[in-house]
């Protein structure tokens, strides 16, 4: 897959399996003009707390037509969720190894209004990534193609919350996470519970969470 283009859909702090495609893929393509679909993790991730596993959700405005695409879902201000969101972040990770280092930065996302939820979700894909000290060659879609399984591997609905599709090209490794002890290790968080609790060698997880002839890509490409 290293040299393939890769389709995605647009995800909050997408999980982990997520995060591998754009660490080794050639060209990633983020998918504007699907239909937004509700209960995705286009609008959610899911992290570790003291309590187990929770999905974090960013309400959205209800669209004008049954069909809207993802460009143009709006973000609500329904349940001050971004005081909510932040409040679970902390509370989940104060005691993570790297939380302190990056909760400055990573807490204007949740002080910042934006109007649309693909501008959220890309401004933080591209502070994970900053993060992480790696820049994946990517660009958002122009139309909508609804099979690019001829010229490109196509992910944009196979990372899901709910019924898993299987995916050979990403076996999920552990690292260190706060409350491993009470829960064991919990495979394929957000994006977010690897940065606060590997920092600097989170690349190295998203490296061998890939088959050994996907892993050739430089740690600092």
């Amino acid at each position: 897959m290293m040299n393939e283009t890769v389709y995605l859909s647009s995800a909050y702090l997408a999980p982990v399996q997520y995060y591998t495609k754009l660490y080794a893929a050639g060209k990633v393509c983020i998918e504007r003009f699907d239909h937004y679909l509700k209960q995705t993790y286009r609008n959610r991730c899911v992290i570790a707390t003291a309590g187990g596993p929770l999905a974090l959700t960013i309400p959205t405005e209800k669209p004008e037509s049954p069909k809207c695409l993802m460009k143009d879902v709006r973000i609500s201000d329904h349940g001050n969720w971004r005081h909510v969101h932040w409040n679970a972040w902390e509370a989940a990770y104060r005691q993570s190894p790297f939380f302190d280092y990056y909760a400055d930065e990573f807490r204007l996302f949740y002080t910042r209004r934006y109007t649309f939820l693909w501008d959220f979700n890309q401004a933080l894909q591209e502070w994970v990534c900053e993060q992480m000290d790696f820049a994946p060659h990517w660009e958002p879609t122009e139309d909508y193609c609804a099979d690019v399984s001829a010229f490109a591997a196509d992910f944009r609905d196979r990372i899901r919350p709910k019924g898993s599709v299987p995916d050979e090209t990403f076996n999920p490794v552990a690292y260190y996470q706060v409350f491993r002890e009470r829960y064991g290790f919990l495979p394929n968080l957000s994006i977010a519970d690897l940065l606060f609790n590997m920092g600097p060698e989170s690349l190295l997880v998203l490296r061998d969470s890939l088959p050994p002839d996907h892993q050739e890509i430089s740690i600092n490409p």
